[in-house]
């Protein structure tokens, strides 16, 4: 075991949360550790993957407002790293016209004054051939939205970190959190101690937490990410236009349904169920249920004609839940330099630059850029326990 180091901060778990803190650390000047328990780049969590979508549409106002800086911040990186990080397609939200989510979404996109393109179902026919809209569904556009390169994203961000002196160390499990004025982090290589840890380690939150006597009410599940074979290549292509996609309930299910254009396998068209099945994250595949395919299969048949109705190739991810949805972003109710970012609900990638910056302005005892009252972990009352 190597001998102790002393960090201003040490960050744990380095999927696109933990990498962006990290990275917003490190622009402030402070000696950061970014610790992955993985070897990197890796598939066990919920960072991996080519795409993922980037969108302002919302049912809340905070959200849609906190990815007005994320757009600037994406773009920012996109330009210091010299790589394309995302490509605009357009996000076609689709939903019962007069109630629920399609309402609010729309409601949020009007009020924010996001470019937005409401579709009759003449122009729908006219503009999205391949996909059939449900009768007394709406549909409208948000122009802004579009696809972000997940792998891509990530590797910038962690290239960044490391290029203005961002120590990152993986295959390095953390064994013991020991909290205090200064915490002593220990791991399967080596003792750390820093002024303050941000806990970023998704699926693994918990397990982390119990070190410092705390629990959240998380619920990890595994997503069984599709690919659906086009009839015809190129009917649904990144490059023939075709955009991102919402469904916000349908016959199939009440849960969201949500798609990407043929874009990092030629031919194949992204379809996923915006829920899993629950799961242990140190062994995700066991968990084998297929319910969602299911749904996704007969979705696929009744909304896709363009698509063969059987998945071509399934990908696990994880989400890992709050009770609400929405993130946890605060400090830790006993210790005020343990920070812990959380619960991002298969939501939150496309976050990660403000997400980021908001724990980098935890972990230094400033005041945040945002309003944090929707991911505060007091809103969970008597469902948060210590751990006895």
């Amino acid at each position: 075991m190597s001998t102790q180091q002393d960090y201003d901060c040490v960050v744990i778990g380095a999927g696109v949360q933990g990498s962006c803190t990290a990275y917003q650390l490190v622009k402030q000047n402070k000696k950061t550790l970014l610790l992955e328990q993985f070897i990197l780049p890796h598939t066990r969590g919920s960072s991996h993957g080519q795409t993922r979508i980037i969108r302002k549409a919302y049912e809340q106002d905070f959200y849609t407002r906190m990815m007005e800086e994320c757009y600037r911040q994406w773009t920012q990186l996109q330009k210091d790293a010299g790589v394309q990080l995302f490509r605009q397609t357009g996000l076609l939200v689709m939903g019962p016209e007069n109630h629920g989510d399609y309402q609010l979404f729309k409601n949020t996109l009007q009020k924010n004054k996001v470019p937005t393109v409401i579709l009759t179902r003449d122009n729908f026919k006219q503009n999205i051939p391949n996909v059939i809209l449900a009768e007394g569904d709406g549909a409208l556009v948000d122009v802004t939205a579009g696809v972000l390169f997940a792998d891509r994203a990530l590797k910038a961000v962690q290239g960044q970190f490391q290029k203005l002196g961002g120590v990152i160390r993986d295959n390095e499990r953390v064994m013991e959190i020991k909290p205090g004025s200064v915490v002593k982090v220990t791991t399967s290589k080596g003792v750390y101690q820093a002024r303050s840890v941000v806990i970023t380690a998704g699926p693994w939150t918990n397990r982390l937490l119990a070190h410092t006597g705390f629990q959240l009410p998380l619920e990890v599940v595994k997503i069984n990410v599709c690919y659906w074979r086009e009839k015809t290549p190129g009917t649904y292509d990144v490059k023939q236009r075709f955009p991102c996609f919402l469904l916000t309930e349908g016959a199939e299910t009440k849960e969201h349904i949500y798609g990407l254009p043929s874009n990092e396998y030629p031919g194949l068209v992204k379809i996923c169920y915006h829920m899993g099945a629950k799961t242990d994250p140190d062994y995700r595949d066991l968990q084998t249920d297929k319910s969602d395919i299911d749904i996704l299969k007969r979705y696929v048949a009744r909304c896709m004609p363009g698509l063969i109705p059987e998945p071509a190739v399934v990908e696990s991810c994880m989400y890992t839940l709050t009770p609400d949805r929405h993130f946890v972003l605060d400090y830790h109710p006993n210790y005020s330099n343990i920070i812990i970012g959380a619960g991002f609900s298969g939501h939150g990638f496309k976050f990660g630059p403000v997400i980021g910056k908001l724990l980098c302005e935890l972990s230094l005892g400033e005041v945040p850029s945002f309003d944090l009252s929707p991911f505060r972990i007091r809103r969970f009352q008597s469902k948060t326990k210590s751990a006895l």
